[in-house]
């Protein structure tokens, strides 16, 4: 079952802990000293907040659909190929406190779409995350077209961050 996925990046952190634990009526699931996240129910909804550390934009950092299982993810995979939507594939990626695999996509808007399955959590913060479709993929993640398939996306090797330009303990 699919779940939707806010990250917002804000100037204050604890100030915004506060709000949104008053809007959702309930703590967060994982608080660290630049994140916070809440695995809702109703809405099922996975919504994160992070320190603007990295000097985008405040507000909406990206959007997305989490899945309970590497069949579901290569579900929506497929879906989006055979759709013409390409890709960017960063599996084993570590960010946000977890490692996932996942595909970002950007809509005509340049709004990032993260679309993940999680496999586990981790200690770090930092990771390439929407920043691979800004950069149009790097070395690690390059989009490729075939005449014949369309969009497809190659897999990276698993890693803990990828880019050249990543910026170190950054999500997005």
């Amino acid at each position: 079952m699919n779940r939707f996925h806010v990250h917002v990046s804000v100037n204050d952190l604890d100030e915004s802990i506060g709000f949104y634990s008053k809007l959702f009526g309930t703590a967060p699931t994982v608080t660290e000293p630049n994140y916070a996240k809440w695995m809702l129910e109703d809405p099922r909804v996975n919504f994160a907040i992070s320190h603007n550390q990295c000097g985008s934009a405040v507000g909406v950092n990206h959007l997305g659909l989490q899945v309970d299982s590497d069949a579901e993810l290569a579900a929506l995979e497929t879906r989006f190929a055979e759709a013409g939507l390409a890709g960017v594939a960063e599996h084993g990626a570590t960010c946000c406190y977890a490692r996932s695999d996942k595909t970002w996509l950007q809509d005509p808007q340049g709004i990032a779409w993260e679309n993940f399955h999680t496999l586990g959590s981790v200690p770090v913060f930092g990771g390439a995350g929407p920043e691979l479709l800004r950069q149009g993929g790097n070395s690690c993640t390059p989009i490729t077209e075939t005449a014949a398939a369309g969009p497809t996306v190659a897999a990276p090797a698993s890693r803990s961050s990828c880019g050249p330009k990543a910026a170190p303990n950054c999500c997005g």
